[in-house]
């Protein structure tokens, strides 16, 4: 049965030649040498960023899930509860964040089929996207701070600002995870540990940043129809 390559596969054998079929029944490389290219196992494994990054997603999902039922709880108790008129650049902004989510994915699959040039010019792009969509956020928080609601005006208010602050905070995160990745690509290929790591970090932010995505849209269609 033939073997199956893998990005991983192809990314190993663009750094240090030979193909991916050259191993032995382990998986690690039959020429000599040192390191992990004659036999030795790799040290680094990128599922240590994925599940890392799940540990992540966890505890921010459980913050936005509890903030989330304060949210629709308060809305339907007391009489204080008045609903502010959302920024219409909220919009722009979902559509910022739903686009960087895909040029993000072309990143990693560009960088999988050993494309760095493409890799490297929608990471930037996704960096770019990523400052927008904050950009926009303070867009609306000016738009409401010019109508005279503040954080203290009401319950409504309060959460909205507890929201976008909570989640661009998060955001900013990525946004930093992005920075690095971008940095790297002015690097040359480097041995087949620092690439694996370079794959498990650009495979976490992704799997981070499309969760931010999601966890906007969510937050808009509440802010905006639950009310």
């Amino acid at each position: 049965m033939a073997a199956t390559v893998t990005g991983t596969d192809r990314l190993i054998e663009a750094t240090m030649g030979g193909s991916p079929g050259s191993r032995d029944g382990n998986g690690f490389h039959k020429n000599g040498g040192g390191g992990a290219e004659d036999g030795h196992p790799l040290r680094f494994s990128p599922a240590r960023y994925r599940i890392g990054v799940w540990v992540a997603i966890g505890s921010i999902l459980m913050l936005f899930v509890a903030l989330s039922s304060s949210y629709i709880v308060r809305s339907a108790s007391g009489d204080d509860w008045r609903p502010i008129v959302m920024p219409k650049v909220l919009w722009l902004s979902t559509a910022v964040i739903l686009i960087s989510s895909f040029t993000m994915e072309v990143s990693r699959r560009s960088l999988k089929a050993l494309n760095d040039a493409g890799y490297g010019r929608w990471l930037a792009i996704t960096l770019i996207l990523g400052l927008g969509f904050l950009a926009s956020q303070l867009m609306a928080w000016r738009q409401l701070v010019r109508q005279g609601v503040y954080m203290s005006s009401n319950p409504h208010s309060s959460f909205f600002y507890l929201f976008t602050a909570a989640h661009g905070l998060h955001l900013f995160g990525g946004i930093l995870a992005l920075g690095y990745l971008v940095l790297r690509t002015t690097r040359k290929r480097d041995t087949v540990e620092g690439e694996l790591k370079r794959l498990g970090a650009a495979e976490a932010t992704t799997i981070y940043w499309h969760f931010m995505d999601g966890l906007w849209v969510a937050l808009f269609l509440l802010l905006f129809f639950w009310k």
